[in-house]
């Protein structure tokens, strides 16, 4: 398995260079690299200084030098698992029941297309392509995160969706479907499904393994600290591992007569330390304002070698990484539920328990949890945040454990 890195920030702040530089500062290394855009309005191909386009299928990377690839995926990026083969059967149940063709059309798109492309792309390149490196080029902060959700989400839909697919096929036999006028979903229907909940597993297992991080890339600004600190917290929600944050944009010293400089450099010290005391643990690279641009190979590998550790050795980008854990443990006659959950406070904390899930929101983001067995037999009795995390005490119910259900 290559190892993967994803690489996102805050719009504005560089991330794209970023993951542009640090692939081409792998591939000189001679890692076999490739370098995976999934921003809908991609600048990977202006870095890399090469006509990057978005690909027909996952299998279209685009050379940029020896032992670099490139890969701009979008909606329309084949990725095997056919979604229209469900979306025309979908299509033909609603005509059926008269729903108008424009609506229909609406309700059959497969939901996040783009994203669900790219996911789909980078599983089946960690797979199949070889690469002892994948450094993923990820839209800005918002949309990362609905990305990195989406595995985890698609994938629960999908696990209900075919005991449901299946209960039709039985209910739906041949003569009550030409009653009704619904067509009978054909065995192709199920096999995409099950190939797209498959594939949505595979990711899931993929970026949370621990051969795979995301990489935070900021300026030492409060409005873009800020929003990165919230990232933090909602990828340990989500079970993603940060390996790294890199500081873009330093300013070189100021000189004497230069105030406006000056003050700059005041203000960046101040939000370097900032960035220092909300990342604590978490290892820490600078890079500096550069005089111009860093466009094409050459200028990106300078700008890789310039990104150096804050403090101490920068970590090897093919190291493993320790991945946040959600673990159970028995505690007397109860259990507790712990999930890493850093830079949060109880009152930003929601949780709700629903049948077999707990669903934890923190801001706007949500995590649906499927409990194991042992506390689906619970109770919630309380919770709790502190430590960088959150502690969900459940008690048993008692009615359930003396029925052994």
């Amino acid at each position: 398995m290559p190892r993967v890195v994803l690489v996102t920030g805050k719009g504005g702040v560089g991330k794209t260079t970023t993951a542009a530089a640090t692939a081409v500062g792998a591939a000189r290394r001679g890692l076999k690299t490739l370098v995976v855009s999934t921003d809908a309005a991609h600048s990977l191909g202006d870095a890399l200084d090469v006509d990057l386009r978005t690909a027909a299928t996952w299998r279209d990377t685009h050379e940029v030098e020896p032992g670099l690839h490139a890969l701009a995926v979008g909606a329309h990026t084949a990725v095997e698992a056919d979604w229209e083969v469900v979306r025309a059967y979908l299509l033909g149940v609603l005509d059926a029941m008269g729903v108008d063709a424009v609506v229909a059309d609406e309700l059959t798109s497969l939901p996040g297309a783009e994203e669900v492309a790219a996911l789909a792309a980078l599983a089946h390149q960690a797979d199949e392509g070889g690469w002892d490196l994948v450094v993923v080029d990820c839209a800005p902060t918002a949309e990362t995160l609905r990305l990195l959700a989406l595995p985890e989400v698609l994938g629960w839909h999908l696990d209900r969706l075919l005991p449901a697919q299946r209960r039709l096929l039985t209910v739906l036999r041949p003569a009550a479907s030409a009653a009704a006028g619904i067509p009978t979903p054909g065995p192709e229907v199920v096999g995409v499904l099950r190939a797209w909940r498959d594939l949505m597993t595979g990711v899931r297992t993929l970026l949370t393994s621990p051969r795979a991080s995301v990489r935070l890339v900021l300026t030492p600004e409060r409005v873009v600290i800020a929003e990165s600190r919230r990232v933090l917290t909602s990828l340990s929600l989500h079970g993603y591992a940060v390996d790294g944050v890199v500081v873009n944009r330093l300013l070189p010293p100021a000189p004497a007569d230069d105030p406006w400089r000056a003050a700059w450099e005041v203000a960046q010290a101040s939000g370097l330390e900032q960035v220092r005391e909300s990342f604590l643990g978490i290892p820490l690279m600078t890079a500096p304002y550069l005089a111009g641009e860093p466009i094409g190979p050459d200028a990106l590998a300078a700008l890789a070698a310039a990104t150096v550790p804050d403090t101490g050795d920068a970590p090897d980008l093919l190291d493993d990484v320790a991945t946040p854990r959600t673990r159970v443990e028995a505690d007397g006659a109860d259990f507790v539920l712990t999930l890493p959950l850093p830079l949060v406070t109880a009152g930003q904390v929601h949780l709700a328990r629903r049948d077999d899930d707990l669903v934890i929101e923190v801001g706007d983001q949500r995590r649906v949890v499927t409990l194991p067995s042992v506390l689906r037999r619970c109770v919630v009795q309380n919770a709790a945040v502190g430590s960088g995390e959150l502690r969900v005490r459940f008690e048993r119910d008692e009615e359930q454990w003396a029925s052994g259900r």
